[in-house]
């Protein structure tokens, strides 16, 4: 750790700060102090679940009242707090995430990481996928899940900043499952805008219909490859987009 950190600190006059991550075990207040001292200001943990039968299926070696314990640590020494969430985990659910993202909620960070289970070769992952024992979630199953989770957090305020993991050969290559997309996110935010229209064009009297979206938002709306638009179309709706600034990403209003 101090070596590390003291590669990064002749740097740090030109950034605002170092962001690390660890495990929510290995917080104490030691360790907060020197990574205050060496300029560090926010620190993310691996939670993964606040599942602890889930945490211990998947061999984590920490509790959920860890998680709790070190993001307390870590908000009053005044660190910038993140928490890293994965869904689909060996013996997750989707209400077993969702409880996650809630529980997350209550702590209260800055910041949180969404990062969808990806099975790869060579794991205990692999072999318990393999005998049947576990069963991953399809890429619908996924997407539909973060989409409810994104709005979870963006009701609370709570920035997501990652959801998906960065894509590279080497993990196209060696994951197994259908359930990893190199645009996750974008996917998963159409998905958002995909219910919503649906849900509201479903109660107006006409298929001709106006919708109010951010003017970030229309690419989300409009689907990847235009896949929502045309499914709209496809069941005889016909929307006019407008605009208005004051919308936040995620609202849609239909008239």
């Amino acid at each position: 750790m101090l070596s590390l950190l003291n590669a990064a600190r002749p740097y740090l006059s030109r950034f605002f700060g170092v962001r690390i991550s660890t495990r929510p075990d290995y917080i104490n207040s030691e360790i907060l102090q020197i990574l205050k001292d060496y300029g560090v200001t926010a620190i993310e943990l691996g939670a993964q679940s606040m599942n602890d039968s889930v945490l211990e299926l998947n061999k984590r070696g920490h509790s959920a009242e860890d998680v709790i314990i070190a993001s307390r640590l870590i908000q009053q020494f005044g660190f910038s707090l993140g928490l890293q969430m994965m869904t689909g985990l060996y013996g997750a659910t989707p209400q077993t995430d969702l409880q996650t993202a809630e529980q997350f909620i209550q702590i209260r960070p800055d910041t949180v990481r969404i990062y969808p289970t990806v099975i790869l070769r060579g794991t205990d992952l692999e072999t318990l996928y393999r005998s049947g024992q576990f069963v991953s979630y399809t890429l619908d199953e996924s997407v539909d899940l973060c989409a409810k989770l994104i709005l979870l957090f963006a009701k609370a305020d709570i920035n997501v900043i990652r959801l998906g993991l960065h894509y590279s050969d080497s993990l196209v290559q060696s994951s197994l499952g259908n359930n990893y997309h190199p645009a996750f996110k974008e996917l998963c935010e159409s998905k958002i805008f995909y219910d919503s229209f649906l849900s509201q064009a479903e109660k107006q009297r006409t298929k001709q219909l106006t919708v109010t979206i951010h003017p970030k938002s229309l690419s989300k709306f409009l689907g990847q490859k235009k896949s929502n638009l045309l499914h709209f179309q496809a069941l005889g709706y016909a929307p006019h987009i407008q605009f208005d600034e004051s919308f936040g990403k995620y609202d849609l209003y239909i008239s």
